[in-house]
């Protein structure tokens, strides 16, 4: 009886992160937003019948999912933390990662702002809060307003370890969903700095600043050139399988490589 409940509760499991073909996937937003529903669609051409469920709230959201078997993929900007993958064996959850594309996490301004590049010394004192005003970096003066991630985001967790030295942001940082949020806000204030993903750079009203000289691009990344690339994952309790594997190897392959390479990310091969 003890047996046969275990491997209801296994049915049952398997069921929900891919119920009939429905691939659930959840995490971060950098992939979520725009990379992973392109591949999705794509997928479908080849596999009539499969449907997705994507939702993109944070890469810490992915793993949690993972680790409670509501998600088949969990998407991540970040490398999972030991307790995270601690958790994740409590709960006989695997956490195997595979590298799906690279990535450049691209300092942005106003359109209107005056600043010609930083270092990453003024990074640092910008999102840490040392340095407030424009006037202070050779800028048309104007209290600098910073926006970042929240504090679900592997973005939010990479810059801070990138950029920052792993200090804290500064208090008055204004904490935002995603991405294209950023952009957004940054496109309206012309006193406003954040950072996107490569993938986000294009929005309307906003402008890559260089940081020492190097600005985020497929040769920069890859090259490791520009300080604050790094590498973005797919993650599946293990080994994946049916559908879930035919996503993940369609992804890392040369069509959905392609695909990365169009949607503005930096492809692994």
């Amino acid at each position: 009886m003890k047996k046969l409940l275990v491997s209801i509760l296994v049915i049952v499991s398997t069921l929900t992160i891919t119920r009939a073909d429905t691939i659930v996937i959840k995490g971060s937003d950098t992939l979520g937003a725009k990379l992973v529903p392109q591949l999705a669609e794509q997928f479908k051409v080849q596999r009539p019948g499969t449907t997705f469920d994507i939702a993109a709230e944070g890469s810490a959201t992915g793993f949690a999912a993972l680790i409670d078997k509501t998600a088949a993929i969990g998407m991540a900007s970040r490398p999972a933390k030991p307790e995270e993958i601690a958790n994740g064996k409590a709960k006989g959850v695997d956490m195997k990662e595979t590298t799906v594309a690279y990535d450049g996490i691209a300092v942005i301004v106003n359109t209107a702002n005056t600043i010609k590049g930083l270092t990453k010394k003024q990074v640092e004192q910008i999102f840490t809060g040392e340095i407030t005003d424009w006037s202070a970096l050779g800028a048309n003066g104007g209290k600098i307003s910073v926006y970042t991630r929240n504090t679900s985001s592997g973005t939010y967790a990479e810059f801070k370890e990138l950029a920052m030295k792993k200090r804290d942001y500064a208090l008055d940082s204004q904490k935002l969903a995603g991405n294209e949020q950023i952009a957004q806000e940054v496109g309206k204030n012309p006193s406003g700095i954040g950072y996107v993903g490569l993938a986000y750079t294009k929005a309307s009203g906003i402008k890559v600043v260089p940081i020492d000289g190097a600005s985020p691009s497929k040769e920069s990344v890859l090259a490791k050139s520009y300080p604050y690339a790094r590498p973005t994952f797919f993650y599946t309790n293990g080994e994946p399988s049916g559908a879930v594997k035919e996503f993940v190897d369609f992804t890392v392959a040369l069509e959905g490589q392609k695909i990365v390479e169009q949607v503005g990310f930096v492809p692994i091969k």
